[in-house]
């Protein structure tokens, strides 16, 4: 594959880091003006454009003509310019010199479709924008539910979307909810639903039907505000499963008893990675490989089926291979004497292959599994 084709497989944030040592990254700053300011700068600019032409008009009221009285006041050049402006004018003042007509053609058309689009332009971004997002957003949450809410998109976060996408996630599942606009645009690039708000108020939860979710995970960047969010969510939505992500050892526990079901210490992790490594150089590799819907193999957690009941762990129809059976809260590794005979409700988790399991990295088969 050349340089190319590979560039265009990167998202935007990893071709940056490509041509980072290459070329400088220009400065960028978000421009926050509120609705109302916004809305002065239209009016604003339209009434400048109106003001240069009513100027335009008196420099040259000598090649205007008023049928009514034959003189052109101020007053008259104020009206035929707003007339001129917003309709096609009524006649009584008219241009008639030969430059008065050029100026009409040259100047004041352009002038006035630049109006026309201002005025249409706010009215269309105030009015009927905002009343369709709001009606289509407002359908988008009646229909939410069994939905995965992600609370923070930041490294952990937008790694976890990219892979649920990855494993067969529909992406106007996922919700994510973050209270930075240019992170959110990531996501909505990928066609997840977005949400710019704080994850810890009520409202913001209620406003994603938090308690009709099949999953919520978490993970804001600082575990204090983490921990405050489970808190929340738990509070909201009793049953639904809870992972977060914590980087202090000391409040995994803490992010348990406010309601995680899962937590996930990235730091932890990485030291797992690191002691594998020390002990084998392919250890590292193969849990990287595991975590990963991109590897050659995943790890996969599901119900025995109805064929499977009676039979061994280790006679998995799937082609995959089982490695822990959770039955009644308990844990039972493969090789113990109860998972010879499965049961309905075990919980199972087995390691099955992927597409991508005959080839990997420059396509050269590898050894089996």
């Amino acid at each position: 594959m050349s340089d190319k084709k590979q560039l265009d497989t990167l998202t935007p944030t990893e071709a940056g880091r490509v041509y980072r040592g290459a070329r400088h990254t220009p400065l960028r700053r978000a421009v926050k003006i509120p609705v109302w300011g916004d809305l002065g700068i239209r009016l604003g600019l339209a009434l400048f454009l109106i003001f240069i032409v009513v100027m335009i008009h008196w420099w040259d009221r000598e090649g205007l003509v008023d049928n009514l009285d034959g003189e052109v006041s101020f007053l008259d050049v104020v009206y035929f310019t707003m007339i001129s402006i917003t309709t096609t004018g009524f006649g009584d003042i008219a241009p008639i010199s030969d430059r008065a007509r050029l100026v009409e053609a040259v100047i004041v058309t352009p002038i006035r479709f630049a109006v026309f689009f201002i005025f249409v332009g706010t009215a269309y971004n105030f009015i009927m924008k905002r009343s369709w997002e709001k009606w289509r957003m407002a359908r988008i949450q009646e229909q939410l539910s069994n939905h995965i809410v992600v609370l923070g998109y930041g490294v952990s976060g937008s790694e976890a979307v990219a892979e649920l996408i990855d494993r067969g996630t529909d992406p106007n599942c996922i919700v994510v909810i973050d209270p930075s606009e240019e992170r959110l645009a990531d996501a909505e690039a990928l066609g997840c639903n977005i949400m710019a708000a704080d994850a810890s108020r009520d409202e913001t939860l209620k406003a994603v039907r938090i308690d009709q979710a099949q999953n919520v995970l978490i993970s804001a960047g600082r575990d204090d505000t983490t921990i405050l969010i489970t808190l929340t969510v738990r509070a909201m939505a009793p049953e639904v499963p809870i992972s977060v992500v914590v980087r202090a050892n000391d409040n995994e526990s803490l992010a348990l008893q406010a309601g995680a079901n899962n937590v996930i210490n990235p730091v932890r992790f990485t030291g797992l990675l690191l002691a594998g490594s020390a002990k084998g150089e392919h250890i590292a590799d193969y849990l990287a490989d595991l975590a990963s819907v991109a590897g050659r193999v995943q790890l996969v957690e599901r119900a025995i089926t109805a064929e499977e009941d009676g039979i061994a762990l280790s006679d998995l129809k799937t082609g995959g291979r089982g490695l822990r059976v959770y039955r009644n809260g308990q844990a039972l590794g493969f090789w113990e004497e109860a998972c010879q005979i499965l049961q309905q409700g075990d919980i199972l988790v087995e390691i099955v292959p992927t597409p991508n399991g005959e080839t990997k990295g420059d396509g050269r088969p590898q050894p089996g599994e």
